[in-house]
């Protein structure tokens, strides 16, 4: 018939979808036995200035999602370029990933990365179940900005800001 659109094909969606450049950063949450932990993450958006939201996608397959829902409050820290090791460390799976990672907690008692570009912490009020992520809309208490250059991926790799 025509005019009836094919399925979309996953490949060429993650391929599109890399064309959009973004920031890197870790998002950290304390576990129910105290312990920090945390993932790397891109898909970030600020949502609202007033009052101050932003949002931030997990994976259902990510083995610490539950952790967001059940603290209801994490750390968000926005990576610096020459903190490439931390985002490839935080993006894996079956290692204690603060292990010889300098950070320190908020004012509300959440994980922030030391020597980040940017942080936040954040309160979850929405979370919406989309797709195999859960997108969490959270209202950010506290932002600091330390200044430097941004780690950014582009096109499934790590990318540099030019002039």
């Amino acid at each position: 018939m025509e005019g009836e659109a094919k399925p979309l094909d996953g490949r060429e969606f993650r391929r599109c979808c890399g064309q959009f450049a973004t920031g890197v950063a870790v998002a950290c949450v304390i576990g129910l036995d105290g312990a920090p932990h945390g993932l790397t993450v891109n898909s970030f958006t600020s949502v609202s200035l007033e009052p101050p939201l932003i949002l931030i996608c997990v994976g259902h397959d990510s083995t610490i999602l539950e952790l967001f829902h059940t603290r209801g409050r994490f750390g968000l820290s926005f990576l610096r370029a020459e903190q490439r090791d931390l985002s490839n460390r935080f993006a894996m799976r079956g290692q204690d990933r603060f292990q010889g990672v300098d950070w320190h907690e908020g004012d509300g008692g959440v994980p922030l990365l030391d020597a980040s570009l940017a942080d936040m912490e954040c309160e979850v009020e929405q979370a919406v179940r989309a797709g195999d992520h859960d997108v969490l809309i959270a209202r950010v208490s506290s932002a600091a900005v330390h200044g430097g250059i941004p780690l950014l991926y582009f096109n499934s790799a790590y990318a540099n800001l030019r002039d």
